[in-house]
């Protein structure tokens, strides 16, 4: 049974001496606006709550190499592995988010190429350039910003290799940058919708399952770039509507949230919609 009543959360986190979210075109440096506010992208955020359900037993389509279950060497590969067994879009689609929880919540696209055989019969029949399978799934999550402007501290450091050979003659030094965010504190907002739930199957109880891996949303995703410890949920609201539609707009609820500079919680204005439920971090 598919989702029953539409949902917003928003996930409030500090970042103390980390690098949460590199610019792989500004040398890696953490994300700011333009304003100087610390950003996190939707896509960086996806993949840790992706990575938590992975460790929470669920089954995930895109899997991190670093830490894929199978033996797929792509994401083709590991959708022709499943959906080969079915031979219409709609029951590919179909087995596609039975299978796989992050493609019945954040949704994905599936290309797949032109049938075998002739070219003439495959023109007449309409398969000649092959068929994209688009999943439009009902979860959606913001990018992540700070509340207040962040500071960025940027450190010169060397690597040392051995040399070819033997390796006991060392090799030149190689020069380099690393990046951090001194502290901030940064929240997120996210929504899910009941509408959308229906074609894709996505259920109260994968809502839990969310719900449940937000407070450790950080937790072993420990890197040289986020040590252990300097990436840390502070606290999770959970906002349940009554009925499928909300019952007021996200934009209000999300703006009910008032966060004080050190992250603690003002209280929550009255906007006549659903009562938020306070999650303590993990």
């Amino acid at each position: 049974m598919s989702l029953k009543n539409k949902i917003d959360f928003a996930v409030v986190f500090r970042v103390t001496n980390a690098n949460p979210n590199g610019d792989p075109l500004n040398g890696n440096r953490p994300r700011t606006t333009y304003d100087g506010l610390g950003e996190l992208s939707d896509v960086c955020i996806k993949r840790k709550i992706r990575d938590r359900l992975m460790d929470a037993g669920q089954e995930i389509f895109v899997q991190s190499d670093d830490r894929k279950k199978d033996a797929c060497t792509s994401l083709r590969d590991r959708a022709d592995r499943v959906l080969s067994k079915v031979k219409a879009a709609d029951e590919k689609a179909s087995l596609a988010c039975s299978t796989w929880l992050d493609v019945r919540a954040f949704g994905q696209l599936f290309a797949f190429t032109a049938k075998k055989g002739k070219a003439k019969d495959r023109e007449a029949s309409g398969d000649d350039k092959g068929v994209s399978i688009g999943i439009r799934g009902p979860v959606s999550v913001h990018p992540a910003f700070s509340r207040t402007q962040v500071s960025v501290t940027s450190s010169q450091i060397t690597k040392s290799v051995s040399g070819e050979g033997d390796g006991t003659k060392r090799g030149s030094d190689t020069m380099g940058m690393k990046h951090r965010v001194d502290n901030g504190i940064y929240v997120f907002y996210g929504s899910m919708n009941p509408q959308l739930a229906v074609k894709t199957g996505f259920s109260d109880e994968d809502a839990k399952a969310i719900k449940n891996v937000l407070p450790k949303l950080f937790e072993n995703d420990a890197s040289s770039a986020r040590p252990e410890g300097s990436m840390e949920v502070l606290k999770v609201i959970w906002w349940e509507h009554n009925c499928p539609s909300g019952q007021v707009s996200s934009a209000k609820v999300h703006q009910s949230l008032k966060i004080k500079e050190n992250g603690e919680l003002l209280p929550f204005s009255d906007i006549g919609g659903p009562q938020p439920e306070v999650i303590d971090g993990f």
